[in-house]
């Protein structure tokens, strides 16, 4: 259990494309258990495959220290992005090309994951309480993972004092960047609503298309802010365009687009949604927004210190705090306690032919090992 490049190959040979059951849970449990955690699996949702409702796996896994003891946790996912076309070999078959380990989820994010587990098997039981939430719905629609998970331990009573997400937060070199925080997430559903007619006969036609070009000119025009401290500007795109209309000849009945909005601290994504509708509903149309995560800031400290401390010791570098990025479940976490995320690097991530530099995997393993020794040896209130 003390080897990563092999306990990444394990990961990597469960097909677990999201949402991800079975196989890839069976294959993590048997590694936590001889190390002494107890493992709580659970499925959460209903519903057809393919669906927002579809069932997730979702699994617990809990080593207690003694009565007392600070409480780390490691949270990630095991579900991975379908492979797509084009590999040079079985996405889900772990081939070692020189120093580089090929194959879907190796940098998101199953090795990660086999880095956490050798981690802990350098920690000894009474240094404290270690866990792993890990879900299997992550790259989906995330309803039914880290939230299930949140609930499950708030029902059981394991909340951690600190958690670390091992996302891959690295960009050029492993360790050069630690997420502290992320931006906000709306995505927006725009719709203007017309009346069909010939295109000879506009008079006798409403075109919603006018109508959904101002919206979307204002939306374009706005300047959500220049960026606080710690976050980049909020920017907002247009990121779908769409009339149902096949015939050149005929004034189409509905337009619809879709706006997608990174914001920072400075809004909320009620804020922003309220502020979009009003400006739809002022050119004659309608908007539907759906909050995906709110933007949080894990205020630099003990908790970033440690990990930083942790990283240049094995690296020699010290790495950059940053909110920068897309959205992750540390968006749900950070509602139980204050949590950090650092993994590998992100350049090959949902791309094919995705891999990750085996000398990576084992220095990554030594940083959690360090940072979670640290975490449980943080006195309380830091």
């Amino acid at each position: 259990m003390t080897d990563p490049l092999d306990l990444a190959k394990r990961l990597i040979a469960a097909p677990s494309v999201t949402p991800a059951t079975g196989g890839v849970f069976d294959e993590l449990e048997a590694m936590l258990g001889p190390l002494g955690f107890v493992v709580h699996r659970f499925t959460h949702g209903e519903g057809a495959e393919g669906s927002d409702e579809a069932p997730v796996e979702n699994l617990f896994a809990i080593r207690t220290g003694p009565p007392g003891s600070r409480h780390f946790a490691f949270a990630g996912h095991l579900d991975v992005v379908p492979p797509g076309e084009g590999w040079g070999s079985d996405p889900f078959v772990p081939q070692v090309r020189g120093e580089l380990l090929h194959g879907r989820g190796a940098v998101d994010m199953k090795g990660a994951i086999a880095a956490m587990v050798a981690a802990v098997a350098e920690v000894p039981a009474e240094a404290g309480t270690i866990s792993f939430i890990i879900t299997g719905d992550e790259e989906g629609p995330a309803l039914h993972g880290t939230r299930a998970l949140i609930d499950y331990m708030a029902a059981e009573g394991h909340a951690p004092d600190l958690c670390l997400v091992g996302e891959p937060t690295s960009v050029n070199r492993l360790g050069d960047m630690v997420k502290i925080g992320r931006r906000g997430s709306v995505n927006i559903f725009i719709t203007a609503d017309g009346t069909q007619g010939h295109v000879a006969y506009p008079h006798l036609a409403d075109n919603p298309l006018p109508k959904l070009v101002a919206i979307l000119g204002e939306l374009d025009a706005l300047t959500l802010d220049t960026g606080t401290a710690w976050f980049q500007p909020s920017n907002l795109e247009i990121t779908e365009i769409t009339a149902p209309n096949r015939a050149h000849n005929v004034i189409p009945a509905q337009g619809q687009a879709r706006i997608s909005i990174r914001f920072n601290d400075l809004h909320t994504g009620t804020s922003l949604s309220e502020r979009v509708m009003a400006i739809a509903e002022q050119h004659g149309g309608h908007a539907r927004p759906v909050i995906s995560g709110e933007p949080f800031l894990t205020e630099p400290g003990a908790f970033s210190a440690m990990v930083s401390a942790a990283v240049e010791a094995e690296t020699g570098i010290t790495p950059e705090l940053s909110t920068s990025g897309g959205t992750s479940d540390a968006r749900f976490l950070r509602s139980v306690c204050p949590v950090i995320e650092f993994g590998l690097c992100n350049a090959t991530m949902h791309k094919r032919d995705e891999a990750v530099a085996i000398p990576d995997l084992a220095v990554l393993a030594r940083i959690y090992t360090r940072i979670a020794r640290a975490a449980l040896a943080l006195k309380e209130g830091q």
